[in-house]
């Protein structure tokens, strides 16, 4: 049976064709005969217990120049007319994207929003990763200055990160002898009320981030992405390189402690980050890695995704 699918993403335009797993998404879903709406976060409303969004008919093609036509825009009652709502714009993971997850939470799951807007609002990627110490470098999280001072004290070579960020941006790796760890905390802290994280450095990211694919609760694939030359970070935005992988034994066991939690809070598609066999973020919002997976072992978890989508529906 054809879906109605209304894919909430940034706009369509700005889009890298051969990297971006939302595109992968809507090339399966419309091969499937799924019909096809595009809608901008900022054109998502509620009113009298009515969520509504002004979207565009849409269909896509690998073109580039011209991988999208969009039809003459409508506004779409969530609850009526759209079987699945894929929450796919880009964090940062801010209250507006909160925002978007409580409204969401009206339709759900009469209609299928994927991933589950109260789940994705509970579980931002570096706090619902401390679910799982056990798993993980050690880590900090806090606004006290004397307790991040404790911790450099103690590991000496750390990663700093804002709490709320993606795509590897405002990550700073503060090295033994290093003398920015004041400077740096004030910068934050006059930018944000978050916390910090901070984190051991893994000196094993040199050899690379292992992007882990799991779709509902079941490791599927992954990616490396090994940093450039004089960069802490591995994130593509920033640079990184994409490269063939195997999961070990240890990154499997990883995903089978996480996976009945992912099943259970209905995250279909997730993407977790492994350094060195330490589990560092849980991706829920808008997860990457598809195209670059198929690219290298010719898999296309989109087409286990919209099987996981097609069951619940």
């Amino acid at each position: 049976m054809a879906l109605r699918v209304a894919v909430q993403m940034d706009p369509m335009e700005s889009i890298n064709i051969d990297g971006d797993s939302s595109f992968a998404l809507m090339l399966e879903a419309q091969a499937r005969g799924h019909r096809l709406w595009h809608y901008h976060v900022k054109h998502l409303s509620m009113q009298a217990g009515r969520v509504t969004a002004w979207a565009h008919p849409v269909t896509v093609k690998r073109e580039r120049g011209a991988h999208y036509e969009f039809g003459v825009p409508v506004e779409l009652d969530l609850a009526t007319d759209i079987d699945v709502v894929l929450m796919r714009q880009d964090p940062p993971f801010d209250m507006a994207y909160i925002t978007a997850t409580h409204i969401l939470e009206h339709i759900h799951p009469r209609t299928l929003v994927v991933n589950d807007p109260a789940s994705v609002r509970n579980a931002p990627e570096k706090l619902f990763v401390l679910k799982f110490p056990e798993l993980m470098p050690e880590t900090l999280v806090s606004s006290d200055t004397r307790e991040i001072r404790k911790f450099r004290e103690k590991h000496q070579d750390i990663i700093v990160k804002p709490l709320f960020g993606n795509g590897g941006a405002g990550v700073f790796h503060i090295k033994p002898g290093d003398s920015n760890l004041n400077s740096l905390i004030e910068m934050f802290t006059e930018r944000s009320r978050e916390p910090l994280m901070v984190q051991k450095y893994l000196p094993a990211v040199r050899q690379g981030d292992k992007r882990v694919i799991l779709i509902d609760g079941v490791a599927l694939g992954g990616i490396n992405r090994v940093p450039a030359e004089g960069e802490a970070r591995s994130n593509m935005h920033v640079g990184g390189t994409p490269t063939k992988t195997v999961l070990t034994e240890r990154e499997l066991e990883i995903c089978e402690k996480i996976g009945p939690e992912l099943r259970a809070r209905g995250m279909i598609f997730v993407g977790i980050d492994v350094i060195g066999g330490y589990l560092t973020e849980i991706n829920v919002t808008s997860p990457t890695g598809l195209q670059e997976l198929a690219r290298f072992d010719g898999i296309h978890l989109e087409r286990n995704i919209w099987d996981a989508i097609e069951a619940k529906r």
